[in-house]
């Protein structure tokens, strides 16, 4: 079993409040990740589910028991870090059974779990190598076997892959997925990298100046935000924000005014919406060359990145800060400082009341593909 809840779980440091009364669950098998930005509490709430900061308010309770009060090796949980925290002067062999050693188990025990765990690993051919003769993956790989063959019921990661340079990353973001399928169980990872939650996590947990902003499937947050924190932080590029006064709010969404064209968002109504000032969403990959569309910019683009795969494009609307953000498929004829037509459709479009608030899209509107 791997089942864990946070209650009302607070964390300070003298008078600051960094974690404020976080609650969450987290389902046996399931992979969730802590995402935001540096200083959100991420790292510190995972630090706390370890046993390794007090907690100063609230229970953290795993597989029913709560455990503030007990020390790490006694919560049935296993964290890898950032650092490899590798004995350089160890055996990868020697260096996976560390903690079985500690424990003192048997040395059929001992040599059965780490061949196992170097096998899921595929390390069996660096048992007899020390650490110095590993690649950075291969390292990350043998602190994640330490954490395997002490069976916890919790894996806590703590940016275990920030070392890496681009190309390991990528692949250790697979191994890892890999590993969860494999294993089946309770993961909990800790990552600035919004590529790294979005592409793993069956849940993730969006976390700003130590609130949860928001939890769900990555899909969940990219299509439905329900911020615009969550909207600007969930999807790279990030979401494009104009200025917009409400209109009138009828059975087919909310009509706004936005940069003096109007056009209709399909999201519930709420009254109050006349006259007030909102925000309107749209992600830079809705965006399309042309006249076409409920709304059109004619923009100059200062700066134009062509990637092969798509080209992004920045240029400069009144009103709106920071840049606008456009991507387009493939290598489009997109010039730095040649002005283009774009355009985008109200359904694409999201809609944020004047505290951040998102206005939920109507039932029945389908995402976008």
């Amino acid at each position: 079993m791997g089942q864990l809840s946070l209650k009302k779980v607070v964390k300070t440091f003298g008078n600051i409040e960094v974690v404020k009364g976080v609650d969450l669950d987290v389902q046996e098998g399931e992979f969730v990740v802590f995402v935001g930005p540096s200083g959100c509490g991420k790292s510190t709430l995972l630090r706390m589910i370890a046993g390794l900061e007090h907690t100063s308010a609230g229970d953290i309770v795993i597989n029913g028991e709560r455990v503030n009060d007990l020390p790490p090796v006694k919560r049935g949980i296993a964290m890898v870090f950032q650092s490899y925290a590798l004995y350089p002067h160890m055996t990868v062999f020697e260096n996976i059974a560390f903690p079985l050693r500690v424990e003192k188990a048997p040395e059929d025990v001992l040599k059965r779990k780490v061949q196992a765990a170097a096998e899921i690993l595929h390390l069996e051919n660096r048992l007899q190598q020390k650490p110095g003769q590993l690649s950075g993956g291969q390292r990350q790989r043998v602190a994640i076997g330490r954490a395997i063959v002490r069976e916890p019921k919790i894996f806590l990661f703590d940016e275990p892959l920030s070392n890496l340079d681009a190309a390991l990353r990528a692949d250790m973001r697979i191994e890892l997925t890999r590993l969860h399928k494999q294993l089946g169980a309770t993961m909990i990872y800790v990552t600035h990298d919004q590529i790294e939650a979005m592409t793993m996590a069956d849940r993730i947990v969006v976390l700003n100046f130590g609130n949860i902003a928001q939890v769900g499937a990555p899909l969940e947050l990219y299509h439905r935000p329900e911020n615009l924190f969550v909207a600007g932080f969930i999807g790279n590029p990030r979401m494009n924000i104009l200025p917009a006064t409400g209109v009138k709010a009828g059975p087919e969404g909310v009509t706004v005014d936005c940069l003096g064209q109007r056009l209709t968002v399909p999201v519930t109504p709420r009254t109050g919406i006349e006259g007030a000032a909102l925000s309107l969403g749209i992600r830079p990959e809705h965006i399309h060359l042309g006249d076409g569309g409920d709304m059109r910019l004619k923009l100059t683009p200062t700066v134009v990145e062509q990637l092969g795969q798509q080209t992004i494009g920045y240029a400069t609307v009144e009103g709106m800060e920071p840049t606008f953000c456009f991507v387009l498929p493939g290598s489009r004829p997109v010039h730095d400082d040649r002005p283009l037509d774009v355009n985008f459709r109200a359904k694409d479009c999201h809609l944020f009341d004047a505290d951040g608030q998102a206005l939920p899209r109507r039932p029945g509107v389908e995402d976008s593909d």
